[in-house]
């Protein structure tokens, strides 16, 4: 499995975005914070719930600085057809990658060698190409965006802050914690 804290493999695909075909470099995004996305496939089920929901805080993940990247086995032609023809596809914005060999699934390790698409794997990838977290789950059960978001707002702040650490749950403008060995075996005389 990929390790946290590590740089993240560079890769590149053709991808549907804009009503276009684009070629997509990992590494060309680098200087933002990135939220890669593998998905089982299109004109499923729990998939397109997803996409939808990622579609729905776009926006709010670029005036943050994050790009979005989805990734399938599916071809763009196919990705192109679901955009045009689901009413939850159509508002996606963001580029759709069609890893139609699963060589970046597999640099990801969410490859299903059985069924020959990827799980349900999200990772968070910071400004330096740093891997910050990995969520993967079986195919049948969905991501929370507003989770996302929450880590994602974490990270960012942490990386501006370095020598702080959010705890459990931590939201914006709450207290954040400053390691030291004073506070060692004693947080809960700081944070409730």
């Amino acid at each position: 499995m990929l390790m946290v804290g590590k740089e993240v493999p560079d890769f590149e695909s053709d991808a549907y975005v804009d009503g276009k075909i684009k070629h997509i470099k990992l590494s060309d995004y680098r200087g933002k914070f990135v939220v890669l996305c593998f998905y089982p496939g299109d004109f499923t089920y729990v998939c397109p719930t997803e996409l939808y929901s990622m579609a729905s805080v776009y926006d709010e993940l670029k005036d943050l600085g994050v790009e979005v990247l989805s990734c399938s086995t599916d071809s763009v032609h196919s990705h192109k057809v679901w955009h045009e023809t689901s009413d939850l596809i159509k508002d996606v914005q963001f580029p759709m990658l069609a890893d139609t060999t699963g060589e970046i699934a597999k640099k990801f390790e969410v490859y299903d060698e059985d069924h020959g698409v990827a799980v349900r794997g999200r990772f968070i990838i910071d400004t330096d190409g740093i891997l910050k977290a990995v969520e993967v789950l079986y195919p049948n059960v969905g991501r929370n965006v507003k989770e996302l978001i929450r880590q994602i707002k974490a990270f960012i702040y942490v990386k501006k802050h370095p020598s702080e650490v959010t705890p459990a749950g931590w939201e914006p403008g709450k207290k954040t914690l400053e390691p030291s060995i004073e506070l060692s075996g004693k947080v809960y005389t700081v944070w409730p």
